[in-house]
């Protein structure tokens, strides 16, 4: 399962503003739903702060990726940020975030679910992927360097 399938270039928000995990989670579910018909942002920001009392998704390295299951939801929907200025988001590691992948899906997939986080989290272990991701200066750079990644795996 490829994350190129369900990213798409316009789901990539460059330069998130918040410094703080609850404050950038809400900026990214407004762009989100924003840009995406159809999506309930209280629902969606509730399922990512639920899923978030349950143990961070800052998984070290500067990365986190915030995940939740939405009810009435048809597709898996995943959408990328950068916080040039990182975010204190409560991570394994105690560094600041900034790089986000932002993962909804609907409420009957956990198979996909999972396929999707296990493959974000193989190319992150990348120190090079993420470096590129962070220099990278627009949304299309940053989507050929997650699709030019995800062909070498």
């Amino acid at each position: 399962m490829r994350l190129a399938e369900f990213l798409r270039e316009e789901n990539i928000l460059t330069d998130l503003k918040s410094r703080k995990k609850e404050e950038l989670l809400d900026e990214m579910v407004t762009e989100v739903s924003s840009r995406a018909s159809g999506l309930d942002k209280q629902a969606v920001l509730k399922a990512l702060l639920d899923r978030e009392k349950l143990g961070t998704t800052g998984i070290g390295h500067g990365v986190a990726i915030p995940h939740g299951k939405i009810k009435g939801l048809n597709e898996i929907m995943v959408f990328f940020g950068r916080s040039v200025k990182g975010v204190d988001f409560q991570s394994m590691d105690r560094t600041p975030v900034h790089l986000f992948f932002l993962i909804i899906t609907p409420e009957n997939s956990a198979t996909a679910h999972l396929k999707i986080l296990a493959g974000i989290s193989h190319l992150l272990k990348n120190q090079d992927f993420r470096v590129k991701l962070l220099k990278a200066s627009t949304g299309l750079e940053i989507f050929r360097i997650i699709t030019e990644a995800e062909k070498r795996v």
